[in-house]
């Protein structure tokens, strides 16, 4: 039997959220994607690693885009080049978990720009790519999370702030 007691704990607690990532992770994620900003200079971003159970995910881990694609941060804003998703999905297998989602910073709102919309890091319906203001600044809180879904040819949903709590849990 595999089970976990903050699992169980988590899924009666907080049963609607779509994803959920533990506190100290998330404030690890925070911290790497500051340092990787160059002292709020640049943005940067990471592939969120969990698994799915229905359509709710938990993210156990991430890695940073710049350790895939030395280059894509050059620029000041991600340029990730495709050639490198061979390398993640050899992670993703090594480690027994998927991508479930994406994070980048902007430098000032949570707002997806034009360049987001019509490039999605993950160019399959249902992904979900999470935005954070301020070179993710502290403090980093959900409700200023911009969260978007992605629904197929460059449409995206986007949360609104006031369901964002309740899609994004970050806790235990």
């Amino acid at each position: 039997m595999n089970f976990s007691i903050a699992g169980i704990i988590r899924r009666l607690l907080a049963p609607q959220h779509k994803l959920s990532m533990s506190a100290t992770k998330w404030r690890e994620l925070c911290a790497n994607l500051r340092e990787r900003g160059n002292n709020r200079s640049q943005e940067s971003g990471a592939f969120l690693l969990g698994r799915r159970d229905g359509d709710t995910a938990r993210i156990w881990d991430f890695v940073l885009y710049d350790d895939l694609d030395p280059n894509c941060l050059k620029t000041g804003i991600v340029r990730f080049d495709g050639r490198y998703f061979g390398a993640l999905w050899d992670l993703c297998e090594k480690r027994g978990l998927s991508v479930v989602a994406d994070i980048h910073v902007h430098p000032g709102r949570s707002d997806q720009s034009a360049s987001d919309q019509n490039h999605p890091m993950i160019s399959q319906s249902g992904h979900i790519a999470l935005i954070l203001p301020r070179f993710a600044d502290e403090p980093v809180l959900v409700p200023d999370t911009g969260m978007y879904r992605y629904l197929g040819g460059k449409r995206w949903d986007r949360i609104a702030p006031s369901a964002r709590a309740k899609f994004l849990h970050i806790g235990f």
